[in-house]
Formats: C-alpha cells, structure tokens, sequence
C-alpha cells in the first residue's frame, strides 16, 4: 500500500492483472515481428546469441511497447475517464500514481536490458523511449499531430525494433541495406498509422486531436494511407530487384498486388472498411516485411 500525498489515503498495489491489461500485450506483436525481420535480414548465424535474441524479444514487446503503453494511458487518464472508464487507471484498478511510476519503472528496465545486449541495442532503445514520452505527455504530445503521431509509432514499431533485431545478431551496426528497408517499411507503416486513426474519429475532433482523418477528411486520409504503404513497397521492391534479390522482390510484389486490390474495396467506405483493411491488407504488409527480410539474409 501507499499513501497519497494529496488525499493522505492509503493506495492499493494493484494487481498483477490489472498490470498486465495496463501494458496490452496485444500490442506487442507488431515491434515482435519486426525484430524477427531484423534477425532474419541480418543473415548472421545463431551461435551463442540466442540468450541476447531472446533479451531483444522482451525488450521489443514487453519493455519497450509495453512501457509506452503505460505512458500513453497515464497522460490520457483524464480523456479515458470519459470515452473508456474500464480501462485499468480511470476504473481504479491501477490507483494514484501507480500507472506514472509503471511507466517510470519500465523505461529504467528497458534501458537497462539495452544496455546489457549491446550499445546500439541501447541507443535504439534511447530513440525509441524518447519518442513514446515524446508521443503522449506534454509538452511534446506528438500524437496530437496528425503526421507527427503515427510517424512515430510507425518508426518505433516497425523501424528501430528491426534495427535492433539486426543489431542484436551482428553485434553492431546493421549494413545499409537493411537500414534502407527497414526506414522503406517504417514509411509504410505510417499509412497503418492513419488507418489506425479512423476508429477515432469523432473522438479526435471532440478533444482536439489532429489526426488525418479529422485534419485531412476521411477519403483524403484513406487515400494518403495507402500512397504510403503502396508507395513504400514499390520502392522496396525496385531495390531488392536492383541488389539481386529477384525472389525477395516477387514475392513482395505479389503480396503488394493483393493490398493494391483490397485497397479498392477500402477506399470505398474507409470509415466502414478500415478495420476490415488492417485485418486483411496490413498482414499482406507484414507478410510482405518478412520476405524482403528472407531476402537481405540470403535465405531466398
């Protein structure tokens, strides 16, 4: 128990329960996965990494995603109260300053399990960190931007987790090639972002957030959503044909080709149909993230 210095209460711990439903394990497959890419497209041998892949997993899901979870539901108690009261810190369940000092708690963490991995490892977890405080709590609040937010999540999920997927593996800088992809799929991943965005709509305009469903309008956001993703992935797959990856590049292509027909579908009622994309069109994304990554490694 601990005592509130405003109220000069005592404050239960909370559960372990209401912890975990505070981090949203859900959310931590994305980061997951593109650390797996950053495995693969490193191309290097196992050997006696597996305890720091293992570290790399973690810090990706759990520490690193699970943190900003944690932090972004803290700066947004006050908004969740009134559009989402069952959520662990505005139902009670994680009281007082508990969720700030989960969050506090989790950065220390993670930045202590970077540190051990490896330096870039570390510094990838800087950046990363930086942008999820950055992203939610004030002064910054970078996800009251309609460009700025999702240009960080979508470097921050899909980007450095990759980055340090491959960094963990060759134990130092990833080669530019790898680089090059994995900032190609963080763009992309920034159209994700903006689908992301249309489950809020009339909540964002409510509390004045920007996002490119509000700013934009919801077809005009649909269509830049899908330049980006499209877009990045043609660039993708020019390269990975230019680097000799024929393969690699089929198969992207063709996975591209099957979003490039979905796309049709959402850009008929994006408001309707955006869920149904990010269920569909995003695992065709994804799918696609893991072939260039087969590629980079040699492994097709």
């Amino acid at each position: 128990m601990l005592r509130s210095a405003a109220s000069n209460r005592t404050v239960p711990v909370p559960s372990a329960s209401a912890v975990v439903e505070l981090l949203k394990p859900i959310t931590w497959f994305p980061p997951m996965w593109a650390f797996g890419c950053g495995v693969v497209s490193s191309g290097a041998a196992f050997d006696q990494r597996w305890l720091f892949v293992a570290g790399g997993i973690a810090l990706a899901g759990p520490f690193v995603c699970g943190t900003s979870q944690a932090v972004n539901d803290w700066f947004d108690r006050h908004v969740d109260a009134i559009n989402e009261p069952d959520r662990p810190i505005p139902s009670g369940r994680v009281a007082g300053r508990w969720g700030l000092g989960i969050a506090i708690a989790g950065t220390v963490l993670s930045l202590a399990l970077a540190a051990i991995i490896g330096f870039w490892v570390f510094a990838a977890a800087v950046v990363g960190l930086a942008l999820a405080w950055a992203y939610s709590a004030p002064p910054f609040r970078l996800k009251t931007s309609g460009w700025a937010g999702p240009a960080a999540v979508g470097l921050t999920y899909e980007g450095l987790s990759w980055f340090t997927g491959a960094s963990v593996m060759v134990g130092g800088l990833p080669s530019p090639e790898v680089v090059t992809i994995l900032l190609l799929y963080s763009t992309g991943a920034f159209g994700i972002m903006v689908l992301n965005d249309f489950k809020a709509v009339e909540g964002d305009r409510v509390t004045g957030l920007g996002s490119l469903p509000v700013t934009l309008g919801i077809a005009r956001a649909a269509r830049l959503a899908c330049l980006f993703m499209a877009g990045a992935q043609a660039v993708v797959i020019a390269l990975l044909l230019a680097w000799s990856y024929a393969l690699s590049a089929a198969i992207v292509a063709a996975l591209l080709l099957g979003q490039v027909a979905l796309m049709t579908r959402l850009l008929k009622d994006p408001a309707r149909f955006a869920p149904w994309y990010n269920a569909t069109g995003v695992t065709l994304f994804v799918l696609g993230m893991l072939a260039s990554a087969l590629g980079l490694g040699g492994y097709i």
